[in-house]
């Protein structure tokens, strides 16, 4: 595979450029770049701009209302977001539920939701993890039982990301108890205003609400909301978490975050010279820098498979635990470089309450939150560990 740029990818990144530097909004910019914390109105407000230029759905085809983009070109798009400071276009909707619609929803369904997921008029959550279905997620218990045209829903969802904005839920249930227990799992998309449906938060070490529970009693889910066949929703769950784990890999973030990092290690003092001049502090960026480098080749060589039609396969693995590596790697060396000014984190300043920290400088302010926060991704979308298991399985066949 040939990694350098055409002349044709070179004007599309200018493109690209020149597109974020005329419709980023500067608020948005400044709350990215400056690791603040985004509202459900930021989000749906960027997602909007690009879905005006038609540009949300990078991955889908043209005729669902995707940009018929190359894999270079994806992979250029999400690079030039990241620099510049974009919010991320929420992936529940778009990289995830969306292809397993396309794939395996019917006619009626891919008329109704890919629109809808397009102009952001619903915001998707995942209903997968439950207390004790995690990493083994096929032991999930939430159950739907048929009654005529319904399906009565019952149970509960963990750790869901953003569920107290969302409109709609993909969720696997437990539709069927003999035999293998993934052979008695279905994929049903519900309505989260629908009764029955009762949502708690989570707060998380960062003092965030981000994560939720979700309880189902007696929820009544019409039979055209499952997706392919009963019973098989193990395998759509599967080709679903192939998309995720390859965009986890969040590669463009990563750089922009390096940059970042070597900033305020040049800033700080070690011996009355900059920390990134540290012999020992400089081989850990270094190193941190060229696994990042690698990770970036790794990446264009997985999502060239998938513009080949072969889809994400167990390679995705590979990136999963790569990307969420890279991600918790640099958050640590940068509370390591601020040091104590790390150590406190003001809330209010995270969610734009006042314009400068009261704990420490306003670069180190938010360092502290988003260490814990990046604590979880190598659990989410799979846990490192059981990623591993399948790079063994199905790539080095041991």
């Amino acid at each position: 595979m040939d990694l350098n740029y055409t002349a044709d990818d070179l004007a599309f990144r200018d493109t690209v450029r020149s597109y974020l530097e005329a419709n980023l909004p500067a608020d948005l910019k400044h709350k990215v770049l400056n690791h603040k914390r985004l509202s459900k109105e930021d989000f749906v407000r960027w997602h909007k701009i690009v879905a005006e230029q038609g540009w949300v759905a990078t991955g889908w085809p043209v005729e669902y209302g995707g940009t018929g983009w190359s894999a270079v070109q994806r992979h250029i798009w999400e690079e030039e977001c990241a620099s510049a400071g974009t919010p991320t276009i929420m992936p529940f909707g778009v990289n995830m539920v969306a292809p397993v619609i396309m794939a395996f929803g019917n006619e009626a369904q891919k008329k109704h939701y890919l629109p809808r997921i397009l102009s952001c008029e619903d915001w998707w959550c995942q209903g997968y993890s439950e207390p004790g279905s995690g990493s083994d997620l096929a032991s999930l218990k939430c159950r739907a039982d048929r009654e005529g045209d319904f399906y009565i829903v019952n149970g509960q969802k963990t750790w869901t990301t953003l569920g107290q904005h969302a409109d709609m839920i993909f969720c696997l249930v437990r539709t069927e108890n003999t035999g293998r227990k993934q052979e008695g799992i279905s994929f049903l998309l519900i309505d989260m205003h629908t009764p029955g449906i009762t949502v708690r938060p989570i707060i998380t070490l960062d003092e965030d609400h981000e994560v939720n529970e979700v309880w189902f009693d007696n929820v009544k889910v019409p039979v055209q909301n499952l997706i392919g066949e009963e019973n098989k929703g193990w395998t759509y769950a599967k080709y679903l978490l192939g998309h995720e784990r390859t965009n986890i890999a969040a590669v463009g973030r990563a750089k922009r975050e390096m940059e970042f990092l070597k900033r305020i290690a040049g800033e700080q003092q070690k011996n009355g010279k900059p920390l990134i001049d540290d012999p020992l502090f400089s081989a850990k960026v270094a190193t941190l820098e060229i696994e990042i480098m690698a990770l970036e080749v790794t990446v264009l060589r997985v999502i060239s498979m998938d513009n080949a039609k072969r889809g994400p396969g167990p390679e995705a693995s590979m990136l999963k635990v790569k990307g969420t590596e890279v991600q918790q790697n640099l958050t640590e060396l940068m509370v390591e470089a601020v040091g104590p000014y790390g150590l406190p984190f003001d809330p209010e300043f995270l969610h734009g309450g006042h314009e400068h920290s009261a704990a420490s400088d306003d670069d180190a302010a938010p360092l502290a939150s988003y260490y814990f926060n990046f604590r979880k991704t190598s659990i989410y979308g799979g846990s490192n560990e059981i990623q591993k298991n399948i790079i063994t399985q199905m790539i080095l066949g041991l």
